[in-house]
């Protein structure tokens, strides 16, 4: 039989913390097929997140241009 050390490491094994936080975002009915039909529904989550930082900076942007 194979023997596997354990280890004295403390750390947890798995994925590395991605450093987003999760929320609900409720979308209107269609919307979130039309997502998949042009990005597939495992880049859903990634898509939402591009377009709102897209728009984030478009109106960050805006923003400072109107204060001056």
């Amino acid at each position: 039989m194979t023997h596997f050390p354990i280890s004295n490491n403390p750390r947890r094994m798995g994925r590395p913390p991605l450093k987003v936080k999760p929320i609900l975002v409720r979308l209107p009915e269609g919307m979130p097929e039309r997502i998949d039909a042009l990005v597939g529904k495992n880049k859903r989550a990634e898509f939402i997140r591009q377009a709102v930082e897209a728009e984030l900076d478009r109106r960050e942007k805006e923003q400072g241009n109107s204060a001056e």
